[in-house]
């Protein structure tokens, strides 16, 4: 499996799911709008994601992907599949001592997550019960990312991406369906998410018996392999922590804010879901495990290869678009989001923190990027500090701007941060010599930004003509919206191509085996 191959596997894929999402969030914005379900909703919705990135997707499977690819490598597939075997059932008895722990306590929980919302009893009262319904969704999607994380190392990377599909699709389910029998949209919403749990592990369990991998349900087993593996996930659950503690501060100040801002801030996040998705989880879901099987044979020339190759696709895909979000963003969200009870005003507010987060989107895939250089050595403690030093920044960021900017500000401080983040990543692997820009990326870097500005030059001259289209009706709207796309895919594609930033033929070059 080459690298190019395993990104366009895994982006394709992601790409179908976040068209989905964005057909999914169309519908909500217009049967919720911004207002009190919704952010009941966003916040059912956030939190038991915010343990499956401390639990799965983040230190857990930072920790667990390098071990079991070095098994496979080393030991081959029988000794690898009884290691896994023994982290599932680890995992699974922890998580569901988690679950029925956090759904006893789930009033106290909230009472610190949204205090902004005891104001409103009413709000507060729904926030938990929709929690209470998402919340088991936890423990099916961490069983998830790590059979996930079982055939990215074996090298299939379908199955897995495929799974954020299956969550997109039982929430539009959900909403169409199970509506109008329920006290709420909100309610359908938080069953949906309940199902799509299921429904992704029943799936990704089917692709891991096909690849040989069967996890069975037996007690937990404490022994070296497992020790190894816990000795490498606390620093990472502690940095991936130091990451959640960041949004559960931002879901709590946000709280403290007018009615509606927690709602601006999920829509235009999810704007730059798409191409972090698409281009970022992507390029480090293929990455880590090519990464960490080179590092295990000691080939450090091909993984300083890939490691190139990887920055100047993310680079390339990303610049452009958060070019074009922080030069068009009102129109974008326009065009998506406002109607029915989703009215101009919200498109405003949504667009104003979209137009921050964008300066903010080559910083969060640039961080997908670097991290499986630490990763895949092993290291997961010094991207924890890294993130210590984040955080901090982030929390100081947000009470200096929430205050003049509101919602607008939270974004800004994420940026901020974000940015740190990279910067500290980059730093540390350049002065460990794991991080080495060849020639080829950095000749073409600068033309990549060129490249990038003059299409958004180009945008930005480009919504005179179409101030009609823009400020009519829906229909005029997405035809506007989709006039400046596929303008701005255009004029990049040439500029790029005129410029040398990239070449047909790079594409023989990427193809070669990792």
């Amino acid at each position: 499996m080459t690298l190019l191959r395993a990104f366009t596997t895994i982006g394709g894929l992601t790409m179908v799911s976040r068209v989905l999402g964005f057909a999914r969030d169309i519908l909500i914005a217009a049967v919720l709008g911004a207002g009190m379900v919704a952010d009941a909703f966003f916040i059912a919705f956030k939190l038991p994601n915010l343990f499956r990135r401390l639990f799965a997707e983040g230190a857990f499977n930072a920790a667990f992907v390098p071990l079991f690819a070095g098994r496979l490598e080393e030991a081959g597939k029988p000794a690898a599949a009884l290691f896994g075997r023994q982290v599932f059932a680890a995992l699974l008895w922890v998580l569901l001592v988690l679950v029925v722990a956090m759904e006893l306590a789930m009033p106290w929980v909230m009472q610190a997550v949204v205090p902004g919302f005891l104001d409103a009893p009413e709000k507060f009262d729904l926030t938990v019960t929709l929690t209470r319904i998402t919340f088991p969704y936890l423990l099916f999607i961490a069983l998830v990312s790590l059979l996930g994380g079982v055939l990215n190392s074996l090298l299939r990377f379908a199955a897995a991406a495929a799974t954020p599909i299956l969550l997109n699709l039982c929430l539009i389910g959900a909403l169409l369906s199970a509506a109008p029998f329920l006290p709420t949209p909100g309610h359908a919403l938080a069953w949906g998410v309940f199902a799509a749990g299921i429904a992704q592990f029943l799936w990704l369990l089917w692709a891991a018996r096909r690849a040989g991998f069967v996890p069975r349900l037996i007690a937990p087993v404490w022994n070296d392999d497992v020790r190894l593996l816990v000795r490498r996930v606390i620093p990472g659950a502690i940095g991936a922590g130091i990451y959640q503690v960041n949004l559960v501060v931002d879901m709590i100040l946000a709280s403290l804010l007018p009615e509606g801002s927690i709602s601006y801030l999920f829509f235009a996040d999810r704007m730059t879901q798409l191409p972090l998705g698409v281009i970022g989880v992507a390029v480090g879901t293929a990455l880590l495990p090519m990464l960490s099987r080179q590092v295990r044979a000691g080939d450090m020339a091909a993984a300083t290869d890939s490691q190139n190759r990887a920055l100047e696709v993310t680079l390339l895909l990303t610049l452009p678009a958060a070019v074009a979000l922080a030069v068009i963003p009102e129109p974008v969200i326009a065009a998506l989001f406002q109607r029915g009870a989703f009215g101009p005003e919200a498109a405003e507010a949504t667009a104003w923190a979209l137009t921050a987060y964008a300066f903010g989107l080559p910083a969060y895939v640039l961080n997908k990027t670097l991290t499986p250089g630490f990763f895949a050595r092993g290291d997961t403690a010094t991207p924890m500090k890294i993130a210590g030093a984040a955080m901090l920044a982030n929390i100081a960021f947000n009470l200096l701007l929430m205050g003049p900017f509101l919602h607008v500000g939270l974004a800004m401080a994420t940026v901020i941060s974000a940015w740190i983040n990279t910067a500290l990543l980059a730093w540390i692997l350049r002065r460990r010599g794991h991080l080495t820009l060849d020639a080829r990326l950095r000749r073409r870097l600068p033309r990549i930004a060129l490249a990038s500005a003059g299409m958004g030059g180009g945008l930005w001259m480009l919504q005179g003509p179409l101030a009609s289209w823009l400020a009519g009706d829906e229909l005029a709207r997405i035809g506007a919206v989709a006039v400046l796309v596929a303008a701005g895919l255009i004029a990049f594609a040439i500029l790029a191509l005129g410029l040398r930033a990239v070449r047909p033929s790079d594409l023989k070059g990427l193809t070669r085996r990792a």
